[in-house]
């Protein structure tokens, strides 16, 4: 007899808890083998193939291509031990569905489990429970009691009388005429006497005037009924609380509508950059400088490089590798700013090693793979691991520990064709440097105006790591070794 296994989309680590289905590898009725993939989803950190854990025929799948499964949801079920059970396709486990911790329990006579988790693993780490969802449940309506209450009868008890909102409480609308006269200066004006007013200031008048006061119906203040300025401005005041009140009162305009247009769901790699960004912004006191760099003897030292190395060498140095190389250089000299803040301990925590993210656009969106242990490795070598990750960020291969712990990101926003930019910190990482477009320009060379090869250098920086004077050390280092790569050797 067929026995049907629950797989459910297990732990992707880093922490993750949900993932979106990007394309299915299996439909219903297929066999599949143990360990063999089943979908593709992507998670904040990377597109990952999840493999199944059991192998039979593929009874039902839950969850459509671009939807997303929190950690723990069903993914699919098998049919373990039939080579033809029935299939029915829907997104409704049939009867009999079991974890697979409940099937190895089910076989130890143990009896069934109570759904604390599946077991399954991915990388290294054990699935837990999904997290409760809470269903909100609206109160029955309560019959009425209108014709239940004579006497003699035994009405059911009358619900609590509903709160009404205050708008809602208070009186219709009234005309922008009548809004601001009070019913005390109404009854006043129906039985205002005729004859002089007891006042002398022409200020006093004037003032009643502008506010559209009848000087009748206000008692004086003064020496036999004299009308004062002030008793002129109490009356103000009292019309204008009634006609707060009064506008008050009125009920708001309806919500507006929310603007029509495309949208996009800020989910997966989107969403991550999003909320890093955002946080970074929130959290570091950022700060930026930059510096013009004549990068001609930087290019040459390239080409002379890569014509050196000829074509048996492997693939050539490219200026991000060489770029790479000298933010390493200036790390040493500068390792305030490869560093982070615990803001919990109040602490600057310095890194030994230097991780080096690099920014690579893909058709995914902005990722930052890291070049681990950049310190340790020379120009040829960090160029090779930059092709390798960008080639695995453009075909969605990274893993999540390739997109994480940097300790300093190198931005070269200079491919895109434009010249700079202040750059968002890759959070929690404490500076970036970004590098824009290499150009003929005029420069002032050994005295001579000459055309030469200009590049603009910009560091972002947490202010709460170092000063102005570490971030322009480290800045006027970088462009010292673009412009002259032989301040390179001495750290070779």
């Amino acid at each position: 007899m067929a026995q049907v296994l629950e797989f459910k989309l297990p732990d992707l680590g880093e922490g993750l808890t949900e993932a979106e289905i990007v394309r299915w590898l299996v439909e219903v009725g297929d066999v599949v083998a143990i360990d063999q993939p089943v979908v593709e989803v992507e998670t904040a950190k990377a597109m990952v193939e999840v493999p199944c854990p059991y192998g039979g025929v593929v009874t039902a799948r839950f969850g459509a291509e671009g939807s997303e499964l929190p950690v723990g949801a069903p993914l699919l079920t098998v049919a373990v031990g039939s080579a033809g059970p029935a299939v029915d396709g829907t997104a409704a486990g049939p009867a009999g569905v079991v974890s697979a911790a409940g099937a190895a329990e089910a076989a130890d006579g143990a009896g069934a489990v109570d759904g604390e988790g599946s077991g399954n693993v991915l990388v290294g780490y054990g699935t837990g429970a999904p997290a409760a969802r809470r269903r909100r449940i609206r109160p029955a309506q309560m019959p009425s009691s209108a014709g239940a209450s004579g006497p003699g009868s035994s009405p059911l008890p009358a619900p609590a009388p509903a709160v009404t909102p205050v708008a809602a409480a208070a009186p219709a609308p009234v005309p922008a005429s009548a809004s601001a006269e009070t019913p005390a200066s109404a009854a006043a004006q129906a039985a205002a006497p005729t004859g002089p007013v007891a006042v002398i200031s022409p200020l006093v008048r004037k003032l009643a005037r502008q506010h559209d006061l009848d000087l009748r119906t206000i008692s004086g203040t003064g020496r036999d009924g004299l009308i004062l300025r002030s008793d002129v401005e109490s009356a103000i005041r009292s019309v204008e609380s009634a006609a707060d009140v009064v506008l008050a009162a009125v009920p708001d305009e309806a919500p507006r509508q929310a603007p029509q247009g495309e949208r996009i769901a800020l989910r997966g790699i989107r969403g991550a950059v999003a909320e890093k960004l955002s946080r970074s912004r929130r959290e570091i006191p950022d700060a930026t400088c930059w510096v013009d760099a004549d990068a001609t003897e930087l290019m040459a030292a390239r080409a002379a490089m890569n014509a050196a190395g000829g074509s048996a060498a492997g693939p050539k140095v490219s200026v991000l590798a060489l770029l790479a190389r000298i933010c390493t250089a200036a790390l040493a000299r500068f390792p305030e700013l490869n560093a982070t803040v615990d803001t919990e301990a109040r602490e600057i925590v310095r890194l030994p090693a230097v991780h080096l993210g690099f920014a690579a656009q893909t058709e995914r969106g902005l990722m930052v793979p890291v070049v681990r242990d950049a310190h340790t490795r020379n120009a040829e070598s960090i160029g090779a691991e930059i092709a390798r990750l960008t080639e695995s960020a453009r075909t969605g291969k990274l893993t999540p520990a390739q997109l994480t712990g940097g300790t300093f990101t190198l931005n070269n926003y200079g491919v895109f064709g434009v010249d700079g930019s202040t750059p968002i910190i890759n959070h929690p990482e404490a500076a970036m440097l970004g590098v824009g477009r290499i150009m003929a320009k005029p420069w002032v060379h050994e005295g001579q105006l000459a055309v030469r090869q200009v590049v603009q250098l910009s560091l972002t920086f947490d202010h709460r790591v170092c000063d102005g004077g570490t971030a322009g050390g480290f800045l006027r280092y970088v462009a010292d070794c673009v412009e002259q790569p032989a301040v390179l050797l001495r750290t070779l």
